[in-house]
Formats: structure tokens, C-alpha cells, sequence
């Protein structure tokens, strides 16, 4: 009986494990596909070679290319730690040779799980959260292929018509994108006038159809001239406000579902109590850490996860110098720094924390992340105990 450690550098279509003993040794070195049949031999090997003892696996992917091997591993109750690619990376420095290998970063992954105490068991989520995971990630897709359209259509439109992009919200009225789907240029506005277009936009379903003619009429009568270029860019932006249309559409269809299965969770009520919070940020809370907090074991550990718990970076003389980690995860601090943000609008206990912080000498962003460390610490404390908001403990805590 012995314990083993193995280390497997993940892929996408193929992994390669090693297995080590107490001394550094390899008892096994294998390319396996990412195939059920073929990870289950691997694991059977790797149990069988520590001779009833305990084998502890080491990763460097937590999802994606590992999926397969980590449900797996939780159903065949093994234990599976996850050690960054970057952490991977910066110990290669310290082994033998410049060489960089798939037997030989599992090596060191399997090497750093022998020698490491502070490396996180990776977590599998509960089926919701899974989901929850894959549509926000979806979401956040979709945020990024909208703006990058709008951006792209704002600086054609101006190179060619820029009083009507003056003149018009294109970012955030469903009107305007309708607008620029039918008419773009100026004579083409012109020649319509404005008590057609009015009627064109109303039977297009565009709200304060009025309002958006006025502002488009005013903008073609205040520019005659013709840049060169104008058809084809006038032709680019209307795919781009019939893109940006078609991405609104499914996005309020991809948070009808995000919601209805953030609502299923157990958690949702109690996440959804605080001010703040509604069902597409607190589905990224699931999303983030699996549904189960506790599996961070302190809330101390998911405030420096979060990025919110300041580190020291003392030198010499230097000494009380805080900043951020270098290492966080940027999806959770954006939820609790949003949340935070939101909930300044109508929550009294938020209010009074974050105005003793700004008294204080602190900047508006300094004092929202503050807000945000102190929301996750209630958070977690609800969520521990199942119990839903209650401002008015809140507001004696805070005074």
C-alpha cells in the first residue's frame, strides 16, 4: 500500500498522465484519448499500481477539454485537484531542461501535488449551475459580438452621415437600430420626409417613432454633401443594425432561461434577497462557484479568489503596502463590484457603508470594492444559514 500522485496535462482530444510516488518517480506514462473507455483504464492503472493506498490526481484544466475526465474522477470517487496552466508554466522553471513536453508537464504537475498543500480540489457543480454556466458564458458572448457591432456601425455611420450619429442613441433605443435597418443615408431620408417615416417606423414596431424621425430629418437637411464610399458603408451599417437586432432577440430569449433555471435553484431566493442581486447575477455566482460555497471552505478564501481581499506587497521599509492579487477570478469580482454598484440605488445599508467609505478618503472605485468585500461576506453568511436579506439588521451592523 502506497500513495501515488498522477498528473495529467489535459487536451482536447488527448491527455497524458504520470504517475509519481513519494520519492519522485515515475511508476507510469501514458497518452490517452479523451475517450470514456481509455480514462477508465488510466484510473484502473493508476489504483491498482498504489496496491490499495490513495492516489491523488492533479489537473490543469477544470473544464472544457476535462469534462469527461472530471465527471469521471467524481463518480469513481477520486480525488482531483486543479492546478492552473500558469502555475505549470512558472515551476517548469525550476525542474531540469528547457524542453517542453505533454509527459513532462504532467510530470511537474503530478511533482507540485506531491509537494503543494494550497492547491484547490476542483468542484463539478451541481447540474443547475453547470447550465447556468454554459448560458452565461453564452450571455457574455453575445455582450461582446453586440458591442463590438455597435462600435463598428457608430464609426461607419460617422464617416459618412455623422449628424445622425450625433443625433441618435444607437447603444441602448430599439428604434434607432430600426431606423438604420431601412434608412441610412441622408437623401434616402430626405426623400421619404418626415410624416412617412414616422408611419414606416410605427409599423415596424418602433417606439417614439415621433421622437426618432424629428432627430433623423433634422440630421439629413443639416448634411448635403456626399462622402465617397457612402453606399457601401450605408449597405455595412444596416446588416450591422439588423445583427445588433437579432442579438437583442436572443439575448431576452437567453434570459428567459437563464432565469427559469436560476429560479429552480435552492439557492436563488436567498441570493436573489439581496438587493443587488437579480437572476442573471446571481446566476453567475452559481455559474462561478458551482452552487456550493462552502467548498471554499472560509469566506476568506473566496474574497482572495474574488480579488477582493487585498495582499501585502511590503519591501524593506516598505510595509502596509496593499493591492489586489495578481491571481482572481475576473467573473467574480465583476458580479460582486456590479451587484455593489446596484445595490447603492435604493439599499440603505449599502448607502451608509459606502458614504463612510468615500468620508473616509476613499475613491468611488476603492469604496464600491470595499462595498462589494463586505456584501460577500453577508452573502455567505446567508447562504450558510439559509436565511433570506434583512435590512434592518444590516443598517445596525453598518452604523
Amino acid at each position: 500500500m502506497s500513495q501515488l500522485w498522477a498528473g495529467i496535462d489535459a487536451g482536447k482530444t488527448h491527455h497524458h498522465c504520470v504517475v509519481i510516488d513519494s520519492d519522485g518517480t515515475r511508476l507510469l506514462s501514458r497518452r490517452v484519448a479523451n475517450d470514456e473507455t481509455e480514462l477508465i483504464m488510466l484510473i484502473d492503472a493508476a489504483v491498482s499500481l498504489s496496491k490499495g493506498g490513495v492516489v491523488t490526481w492533479a489537473v490543469d484544466l477544470n473544464s472544457g477539454g476535462a469534462a469527461l475526465l472530471i465527471a469521471l474522477m467524481a463518480e469513481r470517487e477520486q480525488r482531483l485537484l486543479y492546478i492552473p496552466g500558469r502555475a505549470v508554466h512558472h515551476a517548469a522553471g525550476g525542474y531540469r531542461g528547457d524542453s517542453k513536453t505533454d509527459a513532462k508537464d504532467a510530470a511537474i504537475i503530478a511533482d507540485q501535488a506531491r509537494m503543494r498543500r494550497d492547491l484547490h480540489p476542483v468542484r463539478t457543480g451541481d447540474e443547475i449551475s453547470v447550465e447556468l454556466g454554459i448560458l452565461t458564458s453564452r450571455r457574455t458572448d453575445l455582450m461582446r459580438d453586440r458591442t463590438r457591432a455597435i462600435n463598428r456601425l457608430r464609426a461607419l455611420l460617422s464617416t459618412y452621415f455623422p449628424a445622425l450619429e450625433r443625433a441618435l442613441d444607437i447603444s441602448n433605443v430599439k428604434a434607432t437600430l430600426i431606423l438604420l435597418s431601412g434608412y441610412q443615408t441622408p437623401d434616402a431620408i430626405r426623400r421619404i420626409g418626415q410624416s412617412r417615416l414616422e408611419t414606416w417606423l410605427r409599423k415596424h414596431k418602433a417606439y417614439n417613432a415621433t421622437q426618432i424621425a424629428v432627430k433623423a430629418i433634422g440630421a439629413a437637411q443639416s448634411q448635403y454633401a456626399r462622402v465617397a464610399g457612402q453606399d457601401v458603408a450605408a449597405s455595412a451599417v444596416a446588416k450591422f443594425a439588423v445583427q445588433v437586432m437579432n442579438i437583442d432577440a436572443e439575448m431576452t430569449e437567453l434570459d428567459r432561461d437563464i432565469e427559469e433555471r436560476f429560479r429552480r435553484h435552492r439557492h436563488a431566493e436567498v441570493i436573489e434577497s439581496m438587493p443587488g442581486f437579480g437572476p442573471v447575477l446571481g446566476a453567475e455566482v452559481l455559474a462561478v462557484t458551482g452552487g456550493d460555497f462552502t467548498a471554499f471552505e472560509t469566506v476568506d478564501r473566496l474574497a482572495g479568489i474574488a480579488g477582493l481581499a487585498p495582499v501585502p506587497r511590503d519591501s524593506g521599509r516598505v510595509s502596509g503596502n496593499l493591492r489586489r492579487p495578481r491571481r482572481y477570478d475576473r467573473r467574480l469580482l465583476r458580479v460582486f463590484y456590479l451587484s455593489a454598484q446596484l445595490s447603492l440605488r435604493s439599499c440603505e445599508p449599502s448607502q451608509i457603508y459606502y458614504a463612510r467609505k468615500r468620508a473616509e478618503g476613499k475613491r468611488h472605485t476603492q469604496a464600491v470594492l470595499a462595498l462589494a468585500r463586505r456584501r460577500l461576506n453577508v452573502l455567505w453568511a446567508m447562504l450558510r444559514d439559509n436565511a433570506v436579506y434583512r435590512s434592518e439588521l444590516t443598517v445596525a451592523s453598518a452604523a
